[in-house]
Protein backbone atom coordinates (compact mmCIF):
# COMPACT_ATOMS: atom_id res chain seq x y z
CA UNK A 1 0.00 0.00 0.00
CA UNK A 2 1.92 3.06 -1.47
CA UNK A 3 2.05 5.93 1.56
CA UNK A 4 0.10 9.03 0.42
CA UNK A 5 1.49 12.12 2.05
CA UNK A 6 -0.65 14.50 3.98
CA UNK A 7 -0.88 18.42 2.99
CA UNK A 8 1.10 18.66 6.54
CA UNK A 9 4.04 16.23 5.46
CA UNK A 10 4.42 18.01 2.32
CA UNK A 11 4.64 21.69 4.11
CA UNK A 12 6.94 20.04 6.15
CA UNK A 13 9.04 18.07 3.77
CA UNK A 14 9.15 21.85 1.59
CA UNK A 15 9.84 23.68 4.75
CA UNK A 16 12.89 21.58 5.81
CA UNK A 17 14.27 21.66 2.05
CA UNK A 18 14.18 25.33 2.28
CA UNK A 19 15.60 25.10 5.42
CA UNK A 20 18.85 23.24 3.82
CA UNK A 21 19.02 25.27 0.79
CA UNK A 22 19.06 28.68 3.02
CA UNK A 23 22.39 26.99 5.25
CA UNK A 24 23.95 25.80 2.17
CA UNK A 25 23.37 29.35 0.34
CA UNK A 26 24.55 31.03 3.53
CA UNK A 27 27.74 28.32 4.37
CA UNK A 28 28.56 27.93 0.58
CA UNK A 29 32.03 29.10 1.50
CA UNK A 30 32.91 27.16 4.41
CA UNK A 31 32.15 24.21 2.24
CA UNK A 32 34.12 24.95 -0.73
CA UNK A 33 37.53 26.11 1.09
CA UNK A 34 38.89 23.91 4.12
CA UNK A 35 41.86 25.49 4.85
CA UNK A 36 44.73 24.22 7.11
CA UNK A 37 45.16 27.35 8.90
CA UNK A 38 48.16 27.12 11.26
CA UNK A 39 51.76 28.03 10.22
CA UNK A 40 53.46 25.39 8.94
CA UNK A 41 57.83 24.55 9.99
CA UNK A 42 59.65 26.09 7.27
CA UNK A 43 62.27 23.00 6.16
CA UNK A 44 66.04 23.02 5.26
CA UNK A 45 65.82 23.47 0.92
CA UNK A 46 62.54 25.68 1.17
CA UNK A 47 62.83 29.77 1.23
CA UNK A 48 59.49 31.30 2.90
CA UNK A 49 58.66 34.37 0.72
CA UNK A 50 56.18 37.03 1.33
CA UNK A 51 53.51 37.88 -2.00
CA UNK A 52 51.70 41.51 -1.41
CA UNK A 53 48.25 40.83 -3.04
CA UNK A 54 46.41 43.76 -5.04
CA UNK A 55 44.05 44.46 -1.84
CA UNK A 56 46.85 44.64 0.31
CA UNK A 57 46.92 41.70 2.27
CA UNK A 58 51.15 40.09 2.92
CA UNK A 59 51.10 36.32 2.32
CA UNK A 60 53.69 33.64 2.93
CA UNK A 61 54.45 31.27 0.75
CA UNK A 62 57.20 28.90 -0.39
CA UNK A 63 59.62 28.71 -3.02
CA UNK A 64 61.84 25.81 -3.52
CA UNK A 65 65.11 26.25 -5.79
CA UNK A 66 66.03 23.68 -8.42
CA UNK A 67 68.33 20.78 -7.05
CA UNK A 68 70.05 19.83 -10.79
CA UNK A 69 69.63 21.46 -14.17
CA UNK A 70 68.65 24.48 -13.86
CA UNK A 71 65.72 24.63 -16.75
CA UNK A 72 65.38 28.74 -16.03
CA UNK A 73 61.95 27.70 -15.87
CA UNK A 74 59.34 28.66 -12.68
CA UNK A 75 56.22 26.66 -11.77
CA UNK A 76 53.47 28.64 -9.99
CA UNK A 77 51.70 25.62 -8.02
CA UNK A 78 48.39 27.36 -6.98
CA UNK A 79 46.67 24.36 -4.59
CA UNK A 80 43.45 22.83 -4.40
CA UNK A 81 40.70 23.57 -1.80
CA UNK A 82 42.11 21.90 1.06
CA UNK A 83 45.46 21.55 3.51
CA UNK A 84 48.48 24.24 3.31
CA UNK A 85 51.56 24.40 1.92
CA UNK A 86 53.52 21.72 3.59
CA UNK A 87 51.14 19.07 1.73
CA UNK A 88 52.14 20.15 -1.90
CA UNK A 89 55.99 20.70 -0.41
CA UNK A 90 56.53 16.25 -2.04
CA UNK A 91 54.92 17.51 -5.18
CA UNK A 92 57.39 20.63 -5.39
CA UNK A 93 60.73 18.52 -4.28
CA UNK A 94 59.58 16.07 -7.22
CA UNK A 95 59.80 19.22 -9.84
CA UNK A 96 62.97 20.50 -8.26
CA UNK A 97 65.15 17.23 -8.96
CA UNK A 98 63.86 17.75 -12.49
CA UNK A 99 65.25 21.54 -12.14
CA UNK A 100 62.48 23.84 -11.70
CA UNK A 101 62.16 26.27 -9.65
CA UNK A 102 58.84 26.19 -7.84
CA UNK A 103 56.42 28.55 -5.87
CA UNK A 104 54.32 26.96 -3.73
CA UNK A 105 51.01 29.50 -3.75
CA UNK A 106 49.50 29.88 -0.67
CA UNK A 107 45.96 31.39 -0.34
CA UNK A 108 44.86 33.93 2.24
CA UNK A 109 43.14 32.06 5.12
CA UNK A 110 45.47 29.21 4.89
CA UNK A 111 48.50 28.56 6.22
CA UNK A 112 48.93 31.41 8.85
CA UNK A 113 47.81 34.09 6.11
CA UNK A 114 45.06 36.52 6.84
CA UNK A 115 41.94 37.28 4.83
CA UNK A 116 39.13 34.87 4.35
CA UNK A 117 38.98 33.08 0.88
CA UNK A 118 37.05 33.65 -2.41
CA UNK A 119 37.07 33.70 -6.13
CA UNK A 120 38.25 36.68 -6.59
CA UNK A 121 40.94 36.88 -3.78
CA UNK A 122 42.55 33.52 -4.85
CA UNK A 123 42.98 34.98 -8.06
CA UNK A 124 44.62 37.99 -6.52
CA UNK A 125 46.41 35.40 -4.64
CA UNK A 126 47.81 33.80 -7.67
CA UNK A 127 48.28 36.91 -9.39
CA UNK A 128 50.91 38.54 -6.32
CA UNK A 129 52.60 35.04 -6.78
CA UNK A 130 53.26 35.53 -10.93
CA UNK A 131 53.94 39.33 -9.98
CA UNK A 132 56.86 37.87 -7.83
CA UNK A 133 57.93 35.46 -9.81
CA UNK A 134 58.16 38.03 -12.92
CA UNK A 135 59.42 40.75 -11.46
CA UNK A 136 61.40 40.02 -8.26
CA UNK A 137 62.68 36.55 -9.56
CA UNK A 138 63.25 37.85 -13.07
CA UNK A 139 61.58 34.61 -14.74
CA UNK A 140 60.55 35.00 -18.32
CA UNK A 141 59.20 31.61 -18.59
CA UNK A 142 56.64 30.36 -16.20
CA UNK A 143 54.28 27.39 -16.03
CA UNK A 144 50.68 27.54 -13.94
CA UNK A 145 50.07 24.25 -12.04
CA UNK A 146 46.71 24.14 -11.13
CA UNK A 147 45.58 21.89 -8.88
CA UNK A 148 41.64 20.95 -8.88
CA UNK A 149 40.53 24.47 -7.62
CA UNK A 150 43.45 25.93 -8.44
CA UNK A 151 42.85 25.02 -11.42
CA UNK A 152 40.36 27.70 -11.58
CA UNK A 153 42.65 29.90 -10.09
CA UNK A 154 45.56 29.96 -12.32
CA UNK A 155 43.02 29.26 -15.65
CA UNK A 156 41.08 32.81 -14.34
CA UNK A 157 44.54 34.25 -14.38
CA UNK A 158 45.69 33.06 -17.47
CA UNK A 159 43.61 35.21 -19.23
CA UNK A 160 45.24 38.78 -18.38
CA UNK A 161 48.81 37.12 -17.51
CA UNK A 162 49.12 34.34 -19.98
CA UNK A 163 51.78 31.71 -19.03
CA UNK A 164 54.52 30.14 -20.94
CA UNK A 165 52.57 26.76 -20.81
CA UNK A 166 49.30 25.36 -18.11
CA UNK A 167 48.45 22.26 -16.33
CA UNK A 168 45.57 21.20 -14.67
CA UNK A 169 45.25 18.17 -12.64
CA UNK A 170 41.49 17.15 -11.77
CA UNK A 171 40.21 20.27 -13.02
CA UNK A 172 36.25 20.73 -13.62
CA UNK A 173 34.71 22.23 -15.94
CA UNK A 174 32.93 24.85 -13.83
CA UNK A 175 32.42 25.12 -9.96
CA UNK A 176 29.12 24.59 -10.22
CA UNK A 177 29.12 21.52 -12.19
CA UNK A 178 31.60 20.31 -9.40
CA UNK A 179 29.35 20.98 -6.63
CA UNK A 180 26.29 19.66 -8.49
CA UNK A 181 27.90 15.96 -8.51
CA UNK A 182 28.56 16.36 -4.69
CA UNK A 183 25.52 17.60 -3.85
CA UNK A 184 22.75 16.28 -6.62
CA UNK A 185 20.12 17.53 -4.43
CA UNK A 186 21.00 21.09 -4.42
CA UNK A 187 20.11 23.50 -6.88
CA UNK A 188 24.00 24.44 -6.77
CA UNK A 189 24.24 26.96 -10.12
CA UNK A 190 21.66 29.01 -8.34
CA UNK A 191 23.00 29.27 -5.10
CA UNK A 192 26.98 29.36 -6.03
CA UNK A 193 28.90 32.68 -5.53
CA UNK A 194 32.01 31.67 -6.64
CA UNK A 195 32.21 30.63 -9.98
CA UNK A 196 35.04 29.22 -11.28
CA UNK A 197 34.52 28.98 -15.13
CA UNK A 198 37.40 26.77 -16.15
CA UNK A 199 36.42 25.57 -19.80
CA UNK A 200 35.59 29.47 -20.59
CA UNK A 201 38.57 30.75 -19.12
CA UNK A 202 41.57 27.50 -20.90
CA UNK A 203 39.64 28.92 -24.36
CA UNK A 204 40.01 32.20 -23.85
CA UNK A 205 43.64 31.81 -22.28
CA UNK A 206 44.63 29.92 -25.50
CA UNK A 207 47.94 28.90 -24.18
CA UNK A 208 49.42 25.80 -24.35
CA UNK A 209 47.91 23.17 -21.87
CA UNK A 210 48.47 19.89 -19.99
CA UNK A 211 44.88 18.21 -18.36
CA UNK A 212 45.53 15.61 -15.58
CA UNK A 213 43.00 12.96 -15.36
CA UNK A 214 42.39 10.99 -12.48
CA UNK A 215 40.31 7.77 -13.97
CA UNK A 216 38.94 6.88 -10.19
CA UNK A 217 38.74 10.29 -9.02
CA UNK A 218 35.84 10.13 -7.51
CA UNK A 219 36.12 14.01 -6.34
CA UNK A 220 36.06 15.53 -9.66
CA UNK A 221 34.31 13.53 -12.13
CA UNK A 222 37.08 12.41 -14.67
CA UNK A 223 34.40 13.22 -17.36
CA UNK A 224 34.40 16.97 -16.29
CA UNK A 225 38.41 16.72 -16.77
CA UNK A 226 38.11 15.67 -20.10
CA UNK A 227 35.60 17.78 -20.97
CA UNK A 228 38.22 20.97 -20.16
CA UNK A 229 40.84 19.29 -22.09
CA UNK A 230 38.49 19.16 -25.43
CA UNK A 231 36.70 22.14 -25.11
CA UNK A 232 40.13 23.91 -25.21
CA UNK A 233 40.71 21.38 -27.91
CA UNK A 234 38.00 22.08 -30.14
CA UNK A 235 39.13 26.00 -29.85
CA UNK A 236 42.39 24.93 -31.01
CA UNK A 237 44.43 25.23 -28.52
CA UNK A 238 47.38 22.57 -28.28
CA UNK A 239 46.34 20.44 -25.40
CA UNK A 240 47.76 16.69 -23.75
CA UNK A 241 45.62 14.80 -21.78
CA UNK A 242 47.43 12.41 -19.35
CA UNK A 243 45.46 10.08 -17.80
CA UNK A 244 46.77 8.42 -14.15
CA UNK A 245 45.01 5.19 -12.43
CA UNK A 246 44.50 7.08 -9.28
CA UNK A 247 41.24 8.88 -7.12
CA UNK A 248 41.66 12.46 -5.84
CA UNK A 249 43.77 12.59 -3.20
CA UNK A 250 45.96 9.30 -4.00
CA UNK A 251 49.83 9.96 -3.89
CA UNK A 252 50.27 9.13 -7.48
CA UNK A 253 47.89 11.34 -8.82
CA UNK A 254 49.60 14.49 -6.46
CA UNK A 255 52.99 14.06 -6.80
CA UNK A 256 53.50 10.93 -8.49
CA UNK A 257 55.81 10.14 -11.78
CA UNK A 258 53.45 10.75 -14.34
CA UNK A 259 52.36 13.78 -12.81
CA UNK A 260 56.02 14.99 -12.93
CA UNK A 261 56.97 13.88 -16.34
CA UNK A 262 53.42 15.64 -17.74
CA UNK A 263 55.12 18.66 -16.10
CA UNK A 264 58.59 18.07 -17.74
CA UNK A 265 56.72 17.15 -21.53
CA UNK A 266 54.47 20.15 -21.25
CA UNK A 267 57.93 22.38 -20.93
CA UNK A 268 59.90 20.49 -23.53
CA UNK A 269 56.58 21.60 -26.06
CA UNK A 270 56.52 24.71 -25.00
Amino acid sequence: MWFKPTIKVVVVLVVVYALVVGLAWLFQRQLIYLPSTESPEVFGDVSEIALHTGDGLELAAWLVPPQKNDRDTAVLVAPGNAGNRASRLPLARNLATEGFTVLLVEYRGYGGNPGTPDEAGLVQDAAAASRYLRHEAGFDRIVYFGESLGGGVVSALATVDPPTGMLLRSPFTDLAAAGQSAYPFLPVRALLADRYPVVDNVVAAAVPLTVIVGTRDSTIPPQQSRDVADAAAEAGVEVSVVDVDADHNDASLVHGPAVVQALVSLHDRV
